[in-house]
């Protein structure tokens, strides 16, 4: 293991420093709805207008 981290680069060790953060965007992302499960009276926001999502197709 310290062989490992003898060859990697300062510059390496830098950038999966900065790509940590990034990670975390990834976790805890809620689940693409169904298509055939929305709710065509469900309310929406669009652009900052409060549409229903029937009032879009």
């Amino acid at each position: 293991m310290s062989h490992f981290i003898k060859k990697m680069t300062r510059r390496t060790i830098v950038q999966v420093l900065i790509a940590l953060p990034a990670l975390s965007l990834f976790r805890n992302q809620p689940p693409v709805p169904d298509l055939n499960q929305i709710d065509a009276d469900e309310i929406i926001e669009v652009n900052g207008w409060i549409l229903r999502r029937s009032d879009l197709a």
